[in-house]
């Protein structure tokens, strides 16, 4: 993904942006400006959203960072310090060395490859390898591998919430401007309310089907209360029944 801000929103934001907003004890989300995506010569809207965890020592983790800024690099040392920065897949990076050069201690956390596939240069510190949690008594962690796509899944125990990047999309369509998009949207499966992820990354888990299938009914197991998701609507309630749903084709 790159930033544009050449072009006019093609998705209605979901306001205010780059403030904190609370989901559940020791969770926010932060809602960033539109980014583009190329997908064979296309240039594609994609909202974007950060999700902040404070762990049990005050620690806060950046999963999928928005762009930088001072205002909220302050909001959100008014929670705790700031120490770790987390690429969740191959796809949720492009800000994070902007976070990086004003916080050079702070260790970023990614997916294995990242550094091979990223557009523009990301310093990786430490890798996300599957079920091995650095934070173990508090997060949960699964590594989903797909020819495409590779994401890591974390469960916050505490506060009962699934936070995933790309495996559900939820696209609200009347917040696309734009009937091309819409058309686009619908036919890839992942509108809202029946979001899920794309068919073309659901095509990209053919080989890994049985992992996948094994990674999502331990995701079911966890029993979350909410998913917190990049693009589109999240879910506040219902989570596993969401799950079950979004992951039918599976």
């Amino acid at each position: 993904m790159t930033s544009d801000r050449s072009l006019e929103p093609r998705l209605e934001p979901y306001a205010p942006l780059n403030v904190l907003k609370p989901v559940a004890p020791d969770v926010w989300i932060v809602d960033g400006p539109e980014i583009t995506f190329a997908w064979i010569g296309l240039k594609l809207p994609f909202t974007t959203r950060m999700t902040v965890i404070r762990l049990s020592n005050g620690d806060l983790i950046l999963h999928s960072p928005v762009g930088y800024s001072l205002e909220l690099r302050s909001a959100l040392e008014a929670l705790g310090p700031i120490r770790f920065l987390v690429a969740p897949n191959s796809l949720h990076y492009w800000w994070i060395p902007d976070w990086k050069v004003q916080l050079p201690g702070v260790p970023v956390l990614a997916i294995p490859g990242l550094d091979k596939r990223a557009k523009r240069p990301v310093q990786v510190d430490q890798l996300l390898m599957d079920r091995q949690s650095p934070w173990p008594d508090e997060i949960d962690l699964l590594v989903v591998k797909g020819d495409v796509l590779t994401e890591a899944v974390f469960f916050h125990r505490l506060s009962k919430t699934l936070i995933l990047t790309d495996l559900i999309e939820n696209f609200e369509l009347k917040r696309i401007h734009g009937w091309f998009f819409r058309m686009l949207v619908r036919f890839s499966g992942a509108a809202d309310p029946d979001g899920k992820a794309p068919i073309d990354m659901q095509l990209s888990f053919f080989r890994s089907g049985q992992a996948l299938r094994k990674a999502v009914r331990q995701m079911i197991v966890w029993a979350p209360e909410r998913i917190v998701i990049a693009h589109g609507r999240w879910y506040e309630k219902d989570a596993v029944k969401e799950l079950r749903r979004a992951f039918r084709w599976v």
